[in-house]
């Protein structure tokens, strides 16, 4: 047992939960947020955007309950779908949108319709073992393969695009060499905060030796998600023009 857990077992429990309850609003202020956009401007990347924050909250809903009165097979099972298999393939099309156009936008949503239809029937039909308690269960303990290769290939590959995407768009940027590459500069930080809110996502085990794995999986998630808020809050800052918008977000030939 870790030390933190082991001198206060109650006091780690109440950050644990506490930091769940946070995810959860900030993740639901967050799709509202976007959700609000999308419906006044009807731009895509808000869409997905909106679809991967409600996963989300959805997610972190499922992980406070579960935190909190405890985890059954039902509860885990909408926490391993919405946060470790979609969520962020959602927000990675999201990025795939804002630097690449609408059309390759579509095609993409297009194969990760097929992805997300297949995981929801895969992770809420698969045995498992059962679950109770509050730790957070490991997924490797409780599902067998085939889930467990979807919330890698999901994860994995949505993670490639937004990192891939951060960098892609800092090098547009820097070699931009227009007189008014502010646009671009602001959508190459966006896309890098969002990037960086995806690796604190993923870094729970980097701290997990000194607050232990159910403390430092809530701290990434809590971390994560308002770095990823504040990567949206920098792409939909100051609006340009809708003929700028749309040529800064065009792809370089």
């Amino acid at each position: 047992m870790h030390p933190f857990t082991k001198c206060d077992p109650l006091r780690s429990l109440g950050v644990v939960i506490g930091l769940a309850f946070f995810a959860t609003a900030v993740a639901s202020l967050f799709a509202e947020a976007t959700f609000v956009r999308w419906t006044a401007r009807h731009q895509p990347h808000l869409a997905a955007w909106t679809v991967a924050l409600a996963m989300f909250a959805g997610a972190s809903a499922a992980l406070a309950v579960g935190v909190s009165t405890g985890w059954d097979t039902g509860t885990f099972r909408v926490f391993y779908l919405l946060g470790a298999v979609l969520n962020v393939p959602w927000l990675a099309l999201g990025t795939v949108y804002l630097l690449f156009g609408r059309e390759r936008g579509d095609r993409t949503r297009l194969w990760l319709l097929v992805f997300t239809g297949l995981a929801a029937g895969v992770v809420l039909a698969a045995p498992m073992e059962s679950v109770s308690g509050v730790e957070i269960p490991v997924g490797s303990d409780v599902f067998g393969a085939f889930p467990r290769a979807l919330a890698a290939i999901g994860s994995g590959v949505g993670a490639v695009v937004i990192l891939g995407g951060a960098l892609w768009s800092g090098y547009r940027f820097a070699r931009d060499r227009t007189p008014r590459p502010a646009d671009r500069g602001r959508l190459a930080a966006a896309n890098g905060l969002i990037a960086l809110g995806t690796l604190v996502l993923s870094s729970g085990g980097l701290v997990q030796g000194f607050v232990g794995h159910d403390e430092a999986f809530t701290i990434s998630l809590a971390v994560g998600i308002t770095v990823i808020y504040a990567g949206f809050l920098v792409a939909e800052g100051k609006r340009p023009a809708t003929s700028d918008r749309v040529q800064a977000l065009s792809p370089s030939p």
